[in-house]
């Protein structure tokens, strides 16, 4: 008998009640160390006291009134945002899906405004994820998400990460843009070559196509900078935006500078629930935090503290790690032997870590994760790799 739940996860028998920081709880009084931060969403921690402030705060006085009316909370987050972006105007909706789906529309009605509506096809990269909807599956690409749901949303056309020659000879008369993340997230952590976004914003404006970012998961502090993109030095034309935005708080984004934003007039796109009153309070209580003087250099400190920790590890446990990739807090592993095996491992020291594409472990730790949390994740790392390595070397031995 199916259970009341849709059993459409592969849940662990894990039930966290509390947290505190990079720390969680279960029911049963378990503590772990979470390097997972809800997939890398839980930007600024758990209970974190401003944000749990800003979020109580606001639940007393108005949570949802619709975009029927204005919503002075996300007028200030929209402007706050624009101020330290390359955007001119900002869309919330309530998850990264939705902001690609509001970006992919953007780009399309945007290109038909301009008086080329045969121009509607999206180059998109192999090793995406762009998220679950019927368009941003089709613009995934993945063979494994699609299959079942009958036909692919046409307008979507894969070419290799990374491959400035591909994306050429993929520009067609009917090539409205690009979409690309800085750094492919479910993808197996794979940085864009920081040329590679540079060449990127040279051939859209060679051709005249829209350059969009995802930086769903990239984006929002992980990187060091606010946008990942910000390390090339180039911006695009239109950004989506989730995950970290809300701390944990379900809201996304569509950045655009006015060329194309004011291509969704009244009546083209929408959502009930997208930037009310709650959702804002939490994204600006999220830019409040992020925003202060020092706060993204500190990201960025701990991420190469990480990063040289994960170096050695690697080094140190070859049978079971083969190489170190990322950018700031969003790193990956890249195992030898199957990722779960290290994922569970992980779990049992009391470390929480996801996985990824290309046999990846995926460490992507609250921000405000200390240098005794790193140490001490690291430390656990260190135990799981062990373990793994000797069950390992006892299989091989037994053979």
């Amino acid at each position: 008998m199916i259970s009341a739940l849709l059993p459409n996860y592969a849940r662990a028998d894990l039930a966290f009640e509390r947290g505190e920081g990079a720390w969680l709880w279960t029911v049963d009084g378990r503590r772990f160390l979470d390097f997972g931060s809800g997939i890398a969403t839980a930007s600024l921690g758990h209970a974190h006291p401003h944000l749990v402030k800003a979020i109580a705060e606001q639940a007393a006085k108005v949570m949802h009134t619709s975009n029927l009316y204005r919503i002075p909370q996300a007028e200030r987050l929209a402007r706050r945002l624009v101020d330290v972006t390359f955007a001119d105007s900002v869309f919330f909706c309530n998850s990264g899906a939705e902001a690609n789906e509001g970006m992919i529309k953007m780009m399309r009605r945007a290109t038909s405004d301009a008086g080329k509506p045969e121009r509607y096809r999206v180059i998109c990269f192999e090793g995406a994820f762009h998220g679950r909807t019927l368009a941003t599956l089709a613009a995934t690409g993945n063979p494994h998400y699609l299959e079942g749901f009958g036909p692919v949303v046409d307008g979507f056309d894969h070419v290799p990460f990374n491959n400035m020659n591909a994306v050429r000879d993929a520009i067609g008369p009917q090539t409205c843009g690009i979409i690309v993340e800085p750094v492919q997230g479910e993808g197996g952590i794979r940085p864009a070559d920081l040329q590679f976004l540079r060449d990127l914003r040279a051939v859209c404006d060679e051709y005249d196509i829209i350059l969009g970012m995802d930086e769903v998961q990239s984006g929002m502090g992980r990187s060091g900078k606010l946008f990942a993109h910000e390390w090339s030095g180039i911006a695009p034309d239109i950004m989506s935006s989730a995950k970290g935005i809300g701390g944990g708080f379900p809201l996304g984004a569509v950045l655009a500078t006015e060329r194309y934003a004011k291509a969704l007039k009244p009546g083209t796109h929408g959502t009930t629930f997208g930037g009310n009153p709650l959702a804002c309070a939490a994204g600006n209580a999220v830019l409040d935090v992020m925003l202060e003087p020092g706060f993204l250099e500190d990201v960025e400190r701990k991420g190469r503290v990480l990063r040289g920790e994960l170096d050695a590890v690697a080094r140190d446990f070859p049978s079971v790690f083969a190489e170190v990739r990322g950018l700031g807090l969003l790193l990956g592993l890249k195992c030898v032997v199957p990722q779960g095996q290290v994922q569970a491992a992980c779990v049992a020291e009391g470390l929480l870590a996801l996985t990824a594409g290309d046999n990846v472990l995926r460490l992507a730790p609250p921000l405000v994760v200390t240098d005794s949390d790193i140490a001490e994740g690291v430390a656990l790392l260190r135990r799981a790799a062990a373990k793994v390595a000797a069950a390992a070397s006892s299989k091989a031995a037994a053979q």
